[in-house]
């Protein structure tokens, strides 16, 4: 890939500069994978010197981190949102995307930094952290929905824990043909919580 030669320095506040930088890397790394995560990269997308982003960030596995976390969050607010005001119809959304081309890049992304978490201390503390994260808050809508008489489960924590390691399970496949992701292996994360929420078969799809 040629570089592009920085520009003329655009002065911005640190915290805009740093959450430029940060956003960049984690648009890197959803399309390219997070092993494409460099100082110089990032500098030559921004059009600014390595140094720069350096000053910012002095080691790259600490960028690779954030901008992992970065990309996540956004996925995370965008399927599941804080406080919502109908747990059966989020849930029916949340599967409709995640079982959508669009949260392809989002899973092979997972499947990345779970890998490379083995070698990288600073990314293994940010991936426990969104999957706390994303189980908590997963939990949060199944014990909403529980209050409400909508969902028939004891056990939110629990049940959240199960139905995200079914999506990790046939997100595991993110990588192999579209044809095989077909499969009932598509439809595993659904299927599992219907039955963990105690709703018949069929009940969170949508449309």
């Amino acid at each position: 890939m040629t570089s592009r030669a920085p520009g003329k320095r655009v002065r911005k506040a640190p915290a805009e500069r740093r959450h430029e930088i940060v956003a960049t890397a984690a648009r890197i790394g959803l399309v390219e994978g997070l092993e494409c995560i460099t100082l110089r990269r990032v500098a030559d997308e921004l059009g600014v010197r390595p140094g720069l982003v350096g000053h910012y960030f002095p080691a790259a596995d600490e960028l690779v981190a954030e901008a992992f976390t970065h990309a996540t969050m956004a996925e995370l607010d965008g399927l599941l949102p804080p406080r919502p005001d109908a747990p059966l119809d989020t849930f029916r959304r949340f599967f409709g995307l995640t079982s959508s081309a669009e949260f392809h890049d989002v899973s092979k992304l997972w499947l990345n930094a779970r890998h490379l978490s083995r070698y990288r201390p600073a990314l293994r503390e940010h991936v426990v952290k969104q999957e706390l994260l994303w189980c908590r808050r997963l939990a949060e809508l199944i014990a909403a929905g529980a209050a409400d008489g909508v969902f028939a489960c004891a056990d939110p924590w629990g049940a959240a824990t199960r139905v995200l390691v079914a999506i990790d399970g046939a997100s595991a496949y993110v990588n192999t043909t579209a044809d095989h992701r077909r499969t009932t292996t598509a439809d595993l994360p659904r299927t599992v919580a219907e039955a963990e929420l105690g709703l018949p078969q069929g009940a969170l799809l949508t449309g």
